[in-house]
């Protein structure tokens, strides 16, 4: 390897607080690489503790700690019960709201013979970091007409029930127009109570339970290929990315005080336009998408979370979503009754697949081309966490020398972890230290750009550095 001579000197910089850095085509916002090395990673997930839990399309999941490293043992394996590839695989993930005590997680995944599977599984006795593969639990299981449209997503809503996403069972169009079917899963949101019943119970509360005409789990109705919905967690209002089929992809909103039954209108609407009205119901009998946006080069909506993390941030009660083929992510938010949207930021080379939050509220995203998850928005809370003092911390490089020197401004000992991520988001350099002031030689990298992380009493601070040779 080419060794560096030198480091392009850099002026004293005072941090005062959690900065953001990265590749950003459109020079709004930034990201920050959180963990990388992933494979087609789907969905992002919390436990309610401090760990982040990243479910591969492979039929892998994975931990990644506090500290960001990620554990070398997979919390699940059970990649030889899934078809991986295209639109199946393992592709979703949620943890039982009193995972802490009973240990109990609940996935989707595409199985042999094109099958979705709901499955609940428990974590190995004694060992919160690893799952036992041999306790599934199937919940619910039916075939899947095509390999695409498989939904995938779940989640826990504010009123214990498990929902699940389907789509409308694949090939184009809905052929077989199962979206609108009453009596079939696809193209449907469902909701059960999975702490009664044989398997799960239907709650009484849902819109068609004990309906002959409509099965008891549909929660709401016509989506195409809803990829990944979420609950506002402090409202409760649910959010939904639906995959369009030519032209439009579409936002939808239910409020939480809706009592559920929606029809979101798929096939007989794309977005807010018509597509195939042939038998349909009148217009006013669907729900409209709160936002749309047009194909070309977009393709593909990732659905996404409202930001609940730190209260004084400009984007709190913002909704995050994306697009997998521009790599654009953009928020939606309420004025008066009127939906704003604004952009966050383009970000080449991701494919971004998944949106997820830990227990805190930061927000983050996951590339699926790219492997590496980054934090989306990465201002400070104050949950679990030792804040840096008013005094500032300073990064000086030494003009002539590759040295980097940390100097906090404290007399006493910090728990200190130093970072260098390179454009691509891969880990270049780590340290764990203890002290108030750390000097290294980064002078083994080659010449490019990097992201310095620093994490000081569990608070974060970033910083961009451009190597010359």
């Amino acid at each position: 390897m080419k060794k560096l001579r030198r480091i392009i000197p850099l002026v004293v910089i005072i941090l005062t607080g959690c900065n953001t850095s990265c590749q950003n085509t459109t020079n709004v916002n930034q990201l920050i690489p959180f963990a990388t090395g992933f494979t087609n990673p789907v969905c992002i997930s919390n436990a309610g503790d401090n760990r982040l839990f990243i479910t591969e399309q492979t039929g892998y999941i994975r931990i990644v700690n506090p500290d960001e490293t990620v554990n070398s043992q997979p919390f699940l394996d059970i990649h030889q019960q899934v078809i991986p590839g295209g639109e199946e695989g393992l592709l979703g993930l949620a943890f039982h709201p009193q995972f802490s005590e009973n240990g109990y997680f609940y996935i989707n995944y595409i199985g042999v013979g094109d099958s979705s599977h709901i499955s609940r599984f428990s974590v190995m006795p004694g060992n919160p970091d690893v799952a036992d593969p041999q306790s599934e639990y199937k919940l619910l299981t039916f075939h899947q007409p095509y390999t695409n449209h498989n939904g995938g997503d779940l989640c826990f809503g504010p009123d214990g029930y498990l929902y699940m996403g389907f789509g409308d069972g694949g090939s184009a169009g809905d052929p077989e127009n199962r979206a609108q079917n009453p009596m079939e899963y696809f193209g449907k949101l469902l909701r059960i109570d999975v702490n009664q019943g044989n398997a799960y119970a239907v709650p009484p509360t849902n819109p068609y339970y004990n309906n002959a005409d409509t099965l008891g789990e549909i929660w709401a109705m016509g989506l195409r290929n809803p990829w990944r919905f979420s609950f506002d967690r402090l409202t409760g209002d649910l959010w939904i990315g639906d995959v369009g089929q030519n032209q439009i992809e579409e936002i939808d909103f239910q409020p939480s005080a809706s009592p559920g039954g929606e029809n979101y209108g798929w096939r007989c609407y794309e977005g807010n336009q018509s597509y195939n009205t042939s038998n349909c119901s009148p217009s006013a009998s669907f729900t409209s998408p709160v936002y749309t946006y047009q194909h070309n080069p977009e393709c593909s909506v990732t659905g996404g979370y409202v930001y609940r993390g730190n209260a004084a941030s400009p984007f709190y009660g913002y909704y995050f979503f994306a697009d997998y083929c521009s790599d654009r992510i953009r928020t939606l938010h309420n004025e008066n009754g009127t939906w704003n949207m604004n952009e966050f930021g383009q970000f080449a080379g991701n494919n971004f697949s998944a949106f997820g939050e830990d227990a805190g509220g930061t927000l983050y995203i996951a590339g699926l081309t790219s492997g590496t998850v980054y934090s989306v928005v990465n201002e400070p809370t104050s949950i679990g966490k030792k804040p840096v003092a008013s005094s500032p911390v300073k990064i000086i490089q030494f003009p002539g020398s590759n040295k980097i020197r940390i100097e906090t401004g404290f007399n006493q000992n910090l728990n200190m972890q130093v970072i260098m991520y390179d454009a691509s988001g891969k880990t270049r350099f780590v340290s764990s230290e203890q002290g108030s002031d750390y000097e290294f030689d980064p002078g083994f990298l080659p010449a490019g750009t990097y992201i310095l992380k620093l994490v000081i009493n569990g608070e974060s601070i970033i910083r961009k550095l451009i190597k010359g040779l």
